[in-house]
């Protein structure tokens, strides 16, 4: 471990002497070799001697957090200049980056949102309205847990744990995890719960979080139609839908330096690259990626 951190350390002087990087770009190239280095960790391998192989398999989890294609450019560029620098300083002796390409920056890729976009959205609702409650909490629950819309139509009453700071999600597969939910959602559900007593709930759907106008689960058009409105209404020109949400969720905790394993953890997915589940990380483990990456904990 000694020997891990004198050399990024000296990866670090590398930087700021020779390369003559200012202060915010050494730290942008550390954040993001970071980033390789907690994944290589979960692999249990070591970084000096992986192989071009593993470097698509980080690649590819990025793409499918739908970060967009000049961050993963960004990454892949400071990848392939720590692995240059230990091939330079005789660590290594063949460079597994040489081949590693960069995404094409064309490629077309969900839009994201920025935190002050999204807190305008959420600020245009109109709380007047019997619905505008119930709109503001599902789009703070579809932000600070990062959910497919069929997730959040789904979700019960039942399944958000208040007290512990969690919601149950069943995804894809019917597959069910524990994904940590912030103190503003709750709290924006809470809110929401007065004006949801006042619904006449149909026969079914008495356990379903987010209630119609007429006592049913909301379909996913009506999600998609209240996030148009919104995002109209805010000024936003940018082509927004449920899963701008989800994508702006993932980027922006892995912008803020949060753990590639536990984003993916939380947004239910499967490795692209091959069947196997991803490494289980415990609750508490989840809930301390949350607390100490993601914007809305941070209010």
């Amino acid at each position: 471990m000694t020997r891990h951190i004198d050399i990024i350390n000296k990866y670090k002087a590398y930087l700021q002497l020779e390369k003559s990087l200012s202060g915010n770009s050494v730290d942008a190239y550390l954040t993001d070799l970071d980033k390789l280095l907690l994944y290589v960790g979960d692999e249990n391998k070591d970084y000096k001697a992986i192989a071009y192989e593993d470097l698509q398999h980080f690649v590819a989890g990025l793409r499918d957090l739908g970060i967009h294609p000049r961050s993963q450019a960004r990454i892949i560029s400071g990848i392939k200049s720590f692995y240059r620098y230990l091939l330079l300083d005789g660590y290594i002796t063949l460079d597994p980056t040489e081949l590693l390409e960069a995404p094409k920056i064309g490629m077309k890729i969900p839009e994201v949102l920025t935190v002050a976009e999204i807190n305008d959205m959420l600020d245009t609702i109109d709380l007047s309205k019997a619905e505008g409650q119930r709109n503001r909490a599902m789009l703070e629950v579809l932000y600070s847990c990062g959910l497919r819309v069929s997730e959040l139509t789904s979700l019960r009453y039942s399944d958000v744990y208040f007290d512990e700071e969690f919601i149950r999600v069943e995804g894809k597969g019917s597959k069910q995890r524990l994904v940590p939910i912030s103190q503003t959602a709750i709290r924006e559900i809470r809110n929401y719960l007065y004006d949801r007593n006042l619904v006449t709930v149909k026969k079914g759907f008495e356990d379903t979080l987010f209630l119609s106008r007429r006592g049913t689960a909301l379909s996913r058009i009506m999600v998609f139609h209240v996030i148009k409105q919104q995002a109209e209404l805010a000024g936003i020109k940018k082509n927004v839908s449920p899963h701008t949400f989800r994508h702006s969720f993932a980027t922006h905790l892995l912008e803020g330096g949060a753990n590639l394993r536990a984003i993916q953890e939380m947004l239910g997915h499967e490795s692209i690259v091959t069947t196997e589940i991803y490494t289980h990380i415990d609750r508490e483990a989840l809930r301390r990626e949350i607390l100490e990456h993601h914007p809305r904990s941070k209010r």
